[in-house]
């Protein structure tokens, strides 16, 4: 199965855009009527959809709490400041950089610098 994505209300929607041009199956947290729902609200609804979660929450990409392998995945975009043109970037480097059908379960940063996937053992 393709993967599928789920963008969080903390990006901007441009990032639903990029990624359903590119033909994939894209929703957002709030296509959904979930802004505002709490993060544990929300994984376990991305969860039950299979999907990746797409954020710039940093707390998403703690491996001790979301271990790799355990969920359909998690990119998570690291800004300094909030910079819509910034994080399209980094959502077309991490589609350039990785296959994404193949590390299913990984959680993803991309950052200005680097994409870095952290895979289950």
């Amino acid at each position: 199965m393709a993967a599928r994505f789920k963008i969080d209300e903390n990006l901007p929607d441009d990032i639903a855009d990029l990624l359903s041009t590119l033909g994939l199956d894209v929703v957002t947290v709030a296509d959904q009527g979930w802004r505002g729902m709490a993060d544990s609200g929300i994984w376990q609804g991305i969860q039950a959809e299979d999907r990746w979660l797409v954020t710039a929450d940093k707390a998403f990409a703690d491996l001790r709490r979301y271990p790799p392998g355990t969920h359909a995945g998690v990119i998570l975009l690291r800004l300094g400041e909030e910079n819509r043109r910034e994080y399209l970037r980094l959502a077309q480097m991490v589609v350039d950089d990785v296959n994404l059908d193949e590390v299913s379960g990984a959680v993803i940063v991309a950052n200005g610098r680097s994409v870095r996937v952290r895979r289950a053992p």
